[in-house]
């Protein structure tokens, strides 16, 4: 079954209202009247309104209404596709790295017109520390308050924390301006991208570059005393025989 209206000759009705090309009301005709005034300006007579008494019809390029229809139809499904809820998930220990990358994703979102929803999913014990949560999400809404703004604050929700960011239209404008002064550089990153525990990295290179000095330093005390040639290892002393013939000695007398 079709949703298109009926046109020409499909048309049932012995009286229709008749609107003309240009919008003008023609009052009621006959059905074969309104089809020779229709077939005169070498269009169609579309009926627009089945269900009123009598049938409304109208006089139009038929191919361009279902045209002009389907792009209208078109640009809505774009329009609620534009609108569409993004989510990006974080964990409370997350790296920098992978913060780093998550955030891009939200920028992108945003910077495309979608709402994104930002969970931090908690597990175990973790949920007793909702403070690390919360930081995680104002890093996010501060790394992209280029793009976006905060519509719903930050909540829990169970084992999760949730916070919704908006596109802000204002604040990507200013954005923009401001990349064409060149006041930031083309391709910089999130601003603000900060993990907890950011400087873990370079404390921990620094660390593991300790051992290698004690190696280097025992090296080169070895090397020092490597032309020195080590004397002859000491003989154990053997003990004398005793004067009973073995080798334990004699007891003494008991005194007089």
């Amino acid at each position: 079954m079709t949703n298109e209206p009926r046109i020409n000759d499909r048309i049932r009705a012995r009286e229709v209202r008749l609107i003309g090309a240009d919008g003008s009301q023609l009052g009621i005709k006959s059905l074969p009247e309104a089809l020779s005034l229709a077939r005169e300006l070498e269009l169609d007579l579309v009926e627009v309104a089945d269900k009123a008494i009598p049938p409304v019809v109208r006089i139009m390029d038929f191919g361009k209404y279902k045209y002009e229809a389907s792009q209208r139809a078109k640009e809505s499904r774009k329009h609620q596709a534009s609108n569409a809820l993004k989510e990006m998930k974080y964990r409370p220990k997350i790296g920098k790295a992978d913060f780093d990358t998550k955030t891009r994703l939200v920028e992108k979102f945003l910077g495309e017109g979608h709402k994104v929803k930002v969970t931090i999913m908690f597990r175990g014990r973790e949920v007793y520390h909702p403070e690390l949560g919360r930081r995680i999400l104002d890093d996010v809404a501060e790394a992209v308050g280029h793009v976006g703004r905060v519509e719903v604050a930050s909540k829990l929700d169970g084992r999760n924390m949730t916070m919704v960011l908006t596109p802000d239209r204002k604040a990507q404008a200013a954005h923009t301006a401001q990349r064409r002064r060149g006041d930031i550089p083309e391709g910089a990153g999130p601003s603000g991208s900060s993990a907890p525990g950011g400087d873990a990295g370079s404390s921990g290179a620094a660390t593991s570059g300790a051992p290698t000095s004690g190696a280097a330093t025992s090296g080169a005390t070895t090397s020092g005393t490597a032309g020195v040639r080590p004397g002859p290892a000491p003989r154990p002393q053997a003990d004398r025989p005793s004067p009973n013939g073995g080798n334990r000695a004699p007891e003494s007398a008991p005194a007089s």
